[in-house]
């Protein structure tokens, strides 16, 4: 099992208000009469996704291969999509979010216990888990719920299915590169 955050590329948390950060970088909309991001674009862009508070880096492409994605179908949370709408190519930009802008605040109610019957109802026979590992469960209606190990004892064990990032200020660096 996989003790790594998801990525943040997670569908279904709440837009906020975008903010553009005091950047050298930035530019108010990229270059004149180039394309504009729409909700159901294809992008290749650099971006970075990093704890404001500590700089550590969530995803950085920055460096590296850009990503090619498209938006509107889950590829990118809806939270950072918003802040893509109506940027030109071309554009650099920073927004510094915080938790009810980015992934949510975090929910003491989404921290629960689960009894070991559950637990091997979702598990492969034999696996054996610790505290950080990633399980998914399935919810009522046929959706999968995923939660973070935080404890484990011969009745059950308790999960966070908050967002790894909920509760979190965050920095979204983004550099779009070309617009379909």
């Amino acid at each position: 099992m996989s003790t790594d955050l998801p990525p943040a590329l997670t569908n279904g948390f709440p837009p906020g208000p975008a903010r553009l950060a005091d950047s050298p970088t930035a530019k108010p909309g990229g270059a004149g009469g180039a394309a504009r991001v729409r909700p159901d674009s294809h992008l290749t862009l650099h971006y970075r996704l990093s704890m404001a508070d500590t700089g550590a880096d969530v995803i950085n492409t920055l460096e590296g291969k850009p990503a090619t994605l498209q938006l509107g179908i889950g590829q990118m949370a809806e939270a950072l999509e918003s802040r893509l709408q109506g940027l030109g190519e071309g554009t650099d930009r920073v927004f510094n979010l915080e938790p009810a802008e980015a992934f949510g605040v975090r929910n003491p109610d989404l921290v629960q216990r689960v009894s070991r019957s559950m637990l091997s109802a979702n598990s492969e026979p034999g696996v054996r888990y610790v505290p950080g590992d990633l399980l998914e469960f399935p919810g009522p209606n046929g959706d999968r719920f995923a939660g973070v190990l935080k404890e484990i004892d011969e009745h059950g064990a308790v999960f966070d299915f908050n967002h790894p990032l909920a509760g979190q200020r965050i920095r979204f660096e983004v550099r779009i590169l070309g617009i379909l």
